[in-house]
């Protein structure tokens, strides 16, 4: 019998975005996650000259990086030294072009049924726009996109 291999400990899905720290405000909120603080990490970087100033950027009063940011389930264990999360986490990395074509990844929200509409409406204050409707014999769910265009769903 092969030995098995264990789960990993923490994973992370990288998003491409024009505006990284934008974004983290949007999903942090949408999914009730928390934006990782990385400002130890980036000060010290400072510090010992391996960061230039340039690449960093004031996030709500704290030092952080200019071309990323991650945000993290708030239960997940992380890194105290660098503020980086060691479980669920988006990272979203800056890129120079614009999305242009459908996702071929995306993220599900899941809901009671009969609390959909008023996520929908919470996503929507939250700056994301619905898309279409679905319905069909395996079930109803609402095709959303955040603030960049990324496509997601609500059921």
């Amino acid at each position: 019998m092969p030995a098995m291999t264990p789960t990993p400990l923490h994973w992370k899905l990288v998003v491409d975005a024009s505006d990284p720290h934008t974004q983290a405000d949007f999903w942090a909120a949408a999914l009730h996650y928390r934006a990782e603080d990385n400002s130890a990490l980036v000060e010290r970087l400072l510090e010992i000259g391996a960061l230039p100033a340039e690449a960093t950027v004031d996030f709500h009063g704290r030092a952080a990086f200019r071309d990323l940011i991650a945000v993290r389930h708030p239960d997940d264990p992380y890194d105290e030294e660098s503020g980086t999360g060691l479980g669920r986490r988006l990272l979203f990395q800056r890129v120079p072009e614009a999305k242009t074509v459908k996702n071929r990844l995306h993220l599900d929200l899941h809901t009671a049924p009969a609390e959909r509409a008023a996520e929908v409406e919470r996503l929507t204050e939250l700056g994301a726009s619905v898309l279409r409707h679905v319905k069909e014999p395996a079930g109803e769910w609402v095709v959303m996109a955040d603030p960049e265009g990324n496509e997601f769903c609500v059921h």
